[in-house]
C-alpha cells in the first residue's frame, strides 16, 4: 500500500509566515510602549503638581487661597490655565509685592522649571489657556503688515501704535511692548491680564497673533527707522504736537523778552 504523499508548501508560505511573526511583534510594541511612555508622562506630571503645589502653598495660597478659590486679596485661579501662570509669575509680576490699582513688572523670583511646576499645579484645578509652544510663538515668515493692521485695531488704543504703553482710568496703564518676550506677548492676548481683554483662537487665530507678534519686534526693533526724526517715545502726533507747542512757543517768548530788556537797556544809555 502507498503512503499517501505529503502535501507540498507554498514558496510564499515562509514569506507569510515571516510577516505574520513581524506584526505580532509590532502589535506587542503597539500594545505595551506607548502604554509604558504615557505611564511616564503621568508620573512625572504627578510630580510636578506635587512640587508645584508646594511652591504654592509658600509664594501664592496666602493671596489666593489654599486651593485657588480666591481671597479678597486675590482672584481664584480655577480655570486661568498654565499661560497664566507662565506670564504673571514669568514677567515678575507675580507674586505682588503689594495691592494696588496695577502689578508692575518687576525681577523674576522663580526659576523656569519652578514656573512649569506652579504653572502644572494650577492647572490642575480648573482647564484654562495652555503655555504655548516655540512653534507658536515664531514669528519667522509672519505677514508684518497685516500684524499692523491687527493691532492698529486690537490693540493700539491703550499700547500706543507703537506699543510704547499708555495712561488709562484710575491708576491703571498698558504697559510698555518693547522687550517683551514673543511667549509672554502670545500669553497675554491668550488669557487678557489685568485691564486687557482676551483673544482666544476662536476670536484671533494662532496665525494672527504671530503677526501681531512679528509686527511689534520690528517697529520696536533696532533697524526700525524713524522718518520725522526724534519720536519722542512715539507717543503720537497730539503729545508730541503739544510738545513743540510748549517748547517752541515757550522758547519764542524767552527771546522776545530777552531782546525786548536788552533794547530797553540800549535806549537808557
Amino acid at each position: 500500500m502507498k503512503r499517501p504523499s505529503a502535501r507540498r508548501r507554498h514558496p510564499l508560505a515562509a514569506v507569510v509566515v515571516l510577516l505574520l511573526a513581524l506584526a505580532a511583534t509590532g502589535g506587542l510594541y503597539a500594545a505595551f510602549a506607548p502604554a509604558g511612555k504615557a505611564q511616564a508622562d503621568e508620573t512625572a506630571q504627578s510630580l510636578a503638581i506635587d512640587e508645584g503645589k508646594k511652591l504654592y502653598s509658600v509664594g501664592c495660597a496666602s493671596c489666593h487661597g489654599s486651593g485657588g478659590q480666591g481671597t479678597t486679596d486675590g482672584p481664584s485661579l480655577v480655570g486661568v490655565g498654565s499661560a497664566a501662570v507662565d506670564f504673571q509669575v514669568g514677567t515678575g509680576r507675580m507674586p505682588a509685592q503689594q495691592p494696588g490699582a496695577q502689578v508692575p513688572k518687576k525681577k523674576v523670583i522663580y526659576n523656569q522649571a519652578e514656573i512649569d511646576q506652579l504653572a502644572a499645579y494650577v492647572s490642575s484645578l480648573g482647564a484654562g489657556p495652555i503655555t504655548p509652544t516655540k512653534s507658536q510663538v515664531d514669528p519667522s515668515g509672519a505677514d508684518v503688515a497685516k500684524g499692523g493692521d491687527l493691532f492698529r485695531t486690537n490693540c493700539a488704543q491703550c499700547h500706543n501704535f507703537t506699543g510704547e504703553g499708555g495712561a488709562l482710568t484710575k491708576g491703571k496703564y498698558a504697559p510698555s511692548l518693547e522687550g517683551v518676550s514673543p511667549k509672554h506677548i502670545y500669553e497675554a492676548m491668550q488669557t487678557g491680564p489685568q485691564s486687557m481683554p482676551s483673544f482666544p483662537d476662536s476670536t484671533m487665530p494662532e496665525q494672527e497673533k504671530k503677526d501681531i507678534i512679528a509686527y511689534i519686534k520690528t517697529v520696536n526693533g533696532d533697524d526700525s527707522e524713524t522718518p520725522g526724526g526724534l519720536s519722542l517715545g512715539g507717543l503720537g502726533p497730539v503729545s508730541e504736537g503739544l510738545f513743540g507747542w510748549i517748547f517752541g512757543l515757550g522758547g519764542l517768548v524767552a527771546i522776545a523778552v530777552w531782546v525786548a530788556a536788552h533794547t530797553a537797556k540800549a535806549k537808557k544809555s
